[in-house]
């Protein structure tokens, strides 16, 4: 039985990437987008992503991507400059397998290894019984305000 892997994301796992967060766009609200992205804006938006620093991680098992997780900057002025905010997406034939756990453990660890000092995740769909609401309490996030 093989494992699923987290490692860096590189421009071929764009694919699958784009196929994820297609299908979070039009099955929810966390993006806040009312259409997918093309594979073109999605190349744009992880190109600007690497030459920020970021970290940027997918989950892969046989060969197959199935879910992906990035930092990104909270804010662009510079006193928030050491602050992140996370975004994970799981594919629809993943969930509930770990992979969102597996993917934010990594991803805290790289971010901390690049020097930032915060995580702020700002949850779409902010409902309690949430799987991202639940998935950031499991490791540690604290609810500071709920916009409405």
């Amino acid at each position: 039985m093989s494992t699923i892997t987290i490692r860096p994301a590189t421009a071929a796992d764009l694919d699958s990437i784009t196929g994820i967060y297609a299908d979070a766009v039009a099955q929810g609200t966390a993006s806040y987008e009312l259409e997918p992205p093309s594979r073109a804006e999605m190349g744009v938006r992880f190109d600007s992503l690497m030459a920020g620093g970021f970290p940027y991680l997918v989950a892969e098992k046989d060969g197959a991507v199935l879910g992906y997780a990035y930092a990104g900057a909270f804010r662009p002025r510079p006193a928030y400059r050491f602050i992140v905010e996370d975004s994970v997406y799981v594919a629809p034939e993943a969930k509930g397998q770990g992979v969102g756990l597996k993917l934010m453990q990594s991803l805290i660890e790289a971010v901390t290894t690049a020097g930032f000092r915060q995580i702020i995740a700002v949850i779409g769909d902010g409902r309690p019984d949430s799987a991202s609401v639940r998935l950031h309490e499991k490791l540690g996030f604290r609810h500071s305000g709920r916009l409405e």
